[in-house]
């Protein structure tokens, strides 16, 4: 028998590449091999983003299968994403699992899918391989999803999953409350689209049952309501490449990491930092009024333009707005989220809280203003405005637009009024705290590992 050799599977988007790539890099590092299966269209992007000092470990091999699209096709359409992928890539995974399954010493001897593609489970069980189900996102995201059956009995959804009631919704006196509106499902594309996801969603309950283990990119000191509740599920999160001491790997975009340089000659914690990820998209009249609400607040900010963070016209700044803002502006394509947030220079992190950002700014003791655009990050929103109490929010205006004035005063408010920053530093350390060895996080990540070599 060959040393453990681990198949992991992430669903093909930004947000849960990076955390499954950093789960397997970590594996590595404890002498476990890992082939990782991107999508070839993301496999392509990983590859093309990664710079000459980015280094894959010799026991981490990097393969690709296709997802049933066009390379043209839109793959921001989680609907017509999910249903290529279904058609296509199950006998396609099988495929993989069988040629390497030819080497004597170096079978495939456990896998590891993102819970969002739990046909890969049962491709594995098929294949008699020992399975863990990964959970990228915020673990009372799937406490939700799972209490699918009494949202329907409840009345507050119906069999095809639309929202009947719009009420808060609460799975116990101790979790977060989530307004019906904010369901996952409910919040994603048009009808077609949320049915889609629905019945994925229902699909994958079904298959995650097959999982030997279920893992999340999450803390108990965070959500410890979540875990108590659901015992099965079990905490190994933060994943960040600052704890196993390395760089982030599986950006889809080449990383600006000038502006790390640009940050040392700031004064400490003065920078506003702004990224909104990897699908936040802002129509002409917003992008132009977060840019002057930036402009007004006088304080240093180093702001993610994506090329097509605007709808329409790319990078569609005020007039004069780049000239007014040189020198105390920085602007980049991508950035080195995590180092970015370790900074000593950065005073707060504008988000659009998608999951992996929230983890990130936690573990950096950085208070969040807080821009939610779709899915799950209305619930991490409420996660950090109104449990942890280390961010705030931003209110619309009778147009529907956040505007610059309430952009300034949010952020002058959050850098200002004492609390936020203590609070932040206070998260920090019992987050981190549960990544030791001696810690709820440290210990399953260990007891993972034993249980991958005890074959």
């Amino acid at each position: 028998m060959g040393s453990p050799h681990v198949l992991a599977v992430p669903y093909p988007a930004q947000g849960h590449v990076l955390p499954l790539m950093e789960l397997a890099l970590c594996l590595v590092k404890h002498g476990i091999n890992v082939t990782f299966v991107n999508t070839e269209f993301d496999h392509k992007r990983v590859i093309e983003s990664l710079s000459g000092e980015e280094n894959i470990p010799d026991m981490m091999h990097l393969v690709s299968i296709p997802d049933g699209l066009e390379s043209w096709e839109d793959r921001n359409d989680a609907g017509k994403l999910m249903k290529a992928i279904f058609r296509v890539m199950p006998a396609k995974l099988e495929d993989v699992i069988e040629k390497i399954n030819q080497s004597k010493s170096d079978k495939i001897t456990c896998l590891i899918a993102d819970e969002n593609v739990g046909w890969a489970l049962e491709v594995a069980k098929k294949m008699k391989v020992r399975t863990v189900a990964f959970w990228p996102a915020a673990a009372a995201q799937i406490a939700l999803k799972l209490n699918i059956p009494k949202l329907i009995d409840d009345g507050i959804i119906d069999t095809s999953g639309s929202v009947l009631k719009k009420q808060m919704v609460q799975l116990s006196s101790t979790m977060l409350a989530v307004d019906s509106e904010h369901l996952v499902w409910a919040c994603v594309g048009d009808p077609t689209t949320q049915g889609i996801v629905f019945d994925a969603i229902v699909k994958n309950n079904r298959t995650l049952k097959m999982a030997d283990w279920i893992i999340g990119n999450s803390s108990n000191e965070l959500e410890a309501s979540v875990f108590t509740l659901y015992a099965e599920m079990l905490p190994i999160g933060p994943l960040l490449a600052s704890n196993r001491l390395g760089k982030s790997v599986g950006s889809y975009w080449s990383e600006d990491s000038d502006c790390l340089a640009w940050l040392d000659k700031q004064p400490v914690q003065s920078v506003i930092y702004v990224a909104f990820g990897s699908t936040t998209v802002f129509d002409h009249t917003q992008f132009q009024e977060l840019a002057l609400g930036l402009e007004l607040t006088n304080m240093p900010f180093l702001w993610v333009v994506r090329h097509n963070l605007t709808a329409g016209k790319d990078n569609a700044y005020p007039k004069g707005f780049r000239d007014r803002i040189q020198g105390r502006g920085r602007l980049a394509s991508w950035a080195p989220q995590q180092q970015v947030l370790s900074h000593p220079s950065v005073a707060c992190f504008f988000s659009h809280c998608g999951w992996n950002s929230t983890m990130e700014g936690v573990s950096n003791g950085v208070p969040f203003l807080c821009w939610p655009y779709f899915t799950d990050q209305f619930t991490n929103k409420s996660y950090i405005c109104d449990v942890w109490k280390v961010g705030l929010g931003l209110e619309k205006d009778e147009n529907g637009i956040i505007a610059q004035g309430e952009v300034k005063n949010k952020i002058e408010q959050l850098v200002t009024v004492k609390g936020y920053k203590e609070r932040s530093l206070d998260l920090k350390a019992k987050v981190m705290n549960s990544l030791r060895e001696d810690g709820c996080s440290g210990k399953n990540f260990n007891n993972l590992v034993k249980w991958i070599k005890d074959d």
